[in-house]
Formats: C-alpha cells, structure tokens, sequence
C-alpha cells in the first residue's frame, strides 16, 4: 500500500465513513484501494498450484475475502489492516480450491502415509529421518519419494495456516483458527490468546529443531513472503526440489503436532 501521507489521511477517513455509516460508496473505494493485496496472495498461493489453475480464479476468489475483511474489520482495535487482511484472503481463496476438490484421492492418501511415516520413524529413531529411511518406510525409491513430495505439494496450499485447530476452514472462521487468523486478530479473548501463544511457541520450538535446509525454506516463505523460485535462487536449486522441502518440513511438522511425544 503506498506510504503517501495524503492517502493514508483519505484511506482513514474511508474507514471512518464506512464505519460509522455503512455507505456503499466508501465500501467501494476501500475494495478498489486493497485490491493489490488480493493478487500479491494470488500470487504466491499459484507458486504451488498445477498450471491449470489460473491466477485470475484465484484473484476472483480473494476479492470474496477482502470484501469479507473490510465488513469485519475494526480499526479501533489497532490491528494493521493489510495484516488481517491477508489471512481472509488465503482463507478465501483455499476455501473455493477445497470446494472444487481438485486433489485425487490417491494423492491424499499418499499424504497421509508419508506424514505417518515420518512419525513413526522419528520415534524409532529419537531423530529427523533422512530421505533414504522414509523412502525404505513407505517401500518407495528416493526418486519415487521426492515425485511423491511434489505430488503432494498441490494438497499443502498455505500449509502452516492450517496446523492451528482442528477443523477445515471455512470463510467465515467457524472451523478454527489459523496461524494467520492469531497474527491479526489473537487477542478478543484471554483464553484464544493464551492457546494461540502457546502454540506458536510450540511451532517455533519444532521448526528450530529441524534440519537446517528445512528450516530456512520454512522462514523464507511463511516469514520473509519469498516464493518458492526465489528461494530456489537462494538455495541453488529447482523451484521443484524447494516445493520438495517445503513439503517434506509440513508433514513433518503435522506429524509431530499430531503426537507431541
């Protein structure tokens, strides 16, 4: 969003007509001020999409979201708005990709698998497994494996959002919190607060003890917002082999939320 003072002056006085007397007018120019957010998401949830998903569906999808955002927002609160924002924007958009159910049942199921089998190995082992005792697991070569770990790539769409909670999500909130939903909006409730602290601790505590590979991946995309072709140069590898690790470091977190033992 730009920095002019000018118009962040005209953007709160939007909110303060909107606000108070729910004009179309003003719903409007805030819809048309924020719509670059929507393609920013867009963008990077279609860095992990088949080609066959357009960027424009997704825009469409989380415009739904921004509208859905300006509604709820309260800027009394304190919040950034961009912040809130971007978390109903992705729900919005994985919403619409979940209704269309694009995944094959087959790759879930691989899913599925694959995070059970790092589960079991790490308490066999007392340690991250590496590549070539997940792939012995799941009787799979290592080439076989990371074709998998791409093929699971496309069922992980903004993968941290959904390690909080225990519903699949839905528009509106309804089936529990996400990881963005915490950063913008954690802190209506003493309770919500004090369970979303503690599983943010959680989560940093299980990424800081992952291997370094997968740790970086991790705070490149979800903290610095690099795409996975950017830390592909950052890393010097493919843009696949990064959805690879990004992957592979996702099951495992779900693997050890799933049993904290």
């Amino acid at each position: 969003m730009p920095d002019d003072p000018d118009v962040t002056a005209l953007v709160n006085d939007l909110w303060q007509v909107y606000k108070k007397d729910g004009t179309a007018a003003a719903r409007e120019r805030l819809i048309i001020h924020y719509s670059p957010l929507v393609k920013f998401v867009a963008g990077r949830v279609a860095s992990g999409l088949p080609q066959n998903i357009e960027q424009t569906d997704l825009v469409s999808y989380g415009i739904f979201g921004l509208i859905d955002a300006i509604d709820k927002f309260e800027p009394e609160r304190g919040f950034k708005f961009e912040t809130y924002a971007i978390a109903r924007i992705k729900g919005a958009i994985i919403d619409e990709l979940r209704s269309i159910d694009w995944v094959p049942r087959s790759v879930r199921a691989k899913a599925r698998a694959v995070e059970r089998a790092y589960s079991e190995l790490e308490n066999e082992l007392l340690r991250n497994p590496d590549d070539a005792e997940v792939a012995a697991k799941l009787g799979l070569t290592e080439s076989e494996l990371g074709q998998t770990l791409s093929q699971i790539s496309f069922t992980g769409l903004v993968a941290l959002d959904e390690l909080i909670g225990g519903g699949g999500g839905n528009g509106d909130g309804g089936g529990g919190s996400t990881l963005g939903d915490t950063i913008s909006d954690g802190g209506h409730n003493p309770v919500e607060a004090f369970e979303v602290d503690e599983m943010k601790h959680l989560l940093a505590d299980l990424i800081n003890r992952m291997p370094d590979r997968e740790r970086l991946v991790l705070t490149l995309y979800y903290y610095e917002a690099l795409t996975l072709a950017e830390i592909g140069l950052v890393l010097g590898v493919t843009e696949s082999r990064v959805c690879q690790i990004h992957t592979k470091a996702i099951l495992q977190l779900r693997a050890r939320l799933a049993d904290p033992a």
